[in-house]
């Protein structure tokens, strides 16, 4: 046989494969995009999601929180993503004041209890108030964790870990998308 015929049936034969492999990756990208989804497919609410208003007394459709929120605090706070460590407005920042909820401009956490955790991301060891905030059972990723979420909507904030300075021992690492900070007068 011939070598460019060869080397065209192991062309097409590549060709062949790599569209299988890019079918089945589509197929596990549409799955996890529709396991993220906080709306089922009948149109039903997901306990415990931020559209659920039995759980969460401010909560809202997501396409409310869209209209109102940035992109970045969007996929942050209703999808659950996360921002780049060390390139986010407030894992350096130092300056006095209170981080409230980038949805309700509740506050959350005041720069009195910031320290620099070395992670990237803004890090607490308290919240100004307890209430809130609520920690969930996060098993994303084929990890458990504690997520940290606002208690009137059910917006992610970040997670929690038992990783922190005294007095709590407490880590919240939270993402600066879902903050907005208010400088001290």
């Amino acid at each position: 046989m011939n070598v460019s015929i060869k080397l065209e049936i192991n062309y097409n034969i590549m060709i062949m494969n790599m569209k299988k492999i890019n079918l089945v990756a589509m197929a596990l990208l549409i799955a996890v995009f529709n396991a993220c989804s906080q709306t089922k497919p009948d149109g039903k609410v997901v306990q415990g999601s931020s559209e659920d208003v039995k759980t969460f007394s401010e909560a809202k459709p997501n396409a409310y929180w869209k209209k109102v929120l940035s992109p970045e605090a969007y996929e942050i706070m209703v999808e659950k993503g996360t921002e780049t460590p060390f390139n986010n407005p407030y894992w350096n920042n130092h300056e006095k004041g209170i981080y409230v909820s980038a949805a309700t401009g509740k506050p959350l956490f005041s720069s009195d209890t910031k320290f620099e955790s070395g992670t990237g991301w803004p890090s607490f060891f308290k919240p100004i108030d307890p209430k809130a905030i609520m920690i969930v059972k996060d098993d994303s990723f084929g990890m458990e964790r504690d997520e940290v979420v606002e208690r009137s909507t059910g917006l992610h904030l970040g997670h929690v870990f038992n990783d922190g300075p005294a007095p709590t021992g407490l880590r919240y690492c939270l993402d600066s998308y879902a903050l907005k900070f208010i400088k001290a007068k």
